[in-house]
């Protein structure tokens, strides 16, 4: 059984463990792709070592990042999804939450899913796109949950929603990819596009029946 000073000693390292994202976040928000493990120990006035000591290497900050930043946007993409609204105004309001998250910190997105460019840092070992790949998994399978939940394709209904929710994923991801470093036009024209182009069969699947509907 844990005792009271185990449970105290790990509700310190929980705490320290979200100072140190936190400081991570501040340096990953100034510098994007290029944010290195000696910025954000110095950020988090520690040594290196240290920050190792919690998270092993960059690889391991990374993914602990990715998971806070994934967390969050997973819960204000259910939020647009289950939204008071018709469907397609649910639909724009989930591909908007997307891009806005983007947009509203795109030195986090940068980081999350671009190598830095600088082919002279020390850390340039590090594989992002190794490690982004499981993320937009993450999105596809969750999306690919909520659809199977709530609308009624058919008898291979939760093999399709995961066609969907993988592919509406990449779409996402591509399209915000090429909208956030072209700014080719305004974001409600970005989503509006997006959503006509997913809209086909979406506005004819009936809800399950045993669903929360969709």
């Amino acid at each position: 059984m844990e005792t009271t000073q185990q449970a105290g000693e790990a509700g310190a390292a929980d705490r320290r463990r979200r100072e140190l994202l936190e400081a991570a976040d501040r340096v990953v928000l100034r510098d994007g792709p290029k944010a290195s493990m000696n910025a954000i120990a110095a950020e988090a006035g520690i040594t290196k070592p240290i920050l190792y000591r919690h998270f092993g290497d960059k690889a391991g900050l990374y993914q602990a990042l990715a998971v806070r930043h994934t967390d969050a946007l997973l819960d204000s993409l259910r939020a647009a999804l289950d939204a008071p609204a018709e469907r397609r105004s649910r639909v724009e309001s989930t591909l908007d939450t997307y891009l806005a998250a983007i947009e509203a910190r795109p030195q986090v997105y940068r980081f999350l899913m671009h190598p830095a460019e600088d082919s002279h840092t020390a850390e340039r070992g590090f594989d992002v796109g190794l490690h982004s790949a499981p993320l937009l998994r993450r999105l596809g399978e969750e999306l690919a949950k909520v659809i199977s939940e709530r609308v009624d394709l058919g008898p291979a209904g939760e093999r399709l929603a995961r066609v969907w929710g993988h592919g509406i994923v990449g779409m996402m991801h591509a399209a915000g990819d090429w909208w956030l470093g072209e700014r080719p036009c305004e974001r409600a024209e970005l989503v509006a596009g997006l959503t006509d182009l997913l809209w086909g069969r979406l506005a004819t699947a009936g809800n399950r029946v045993d669903g929360p509907g969709f």
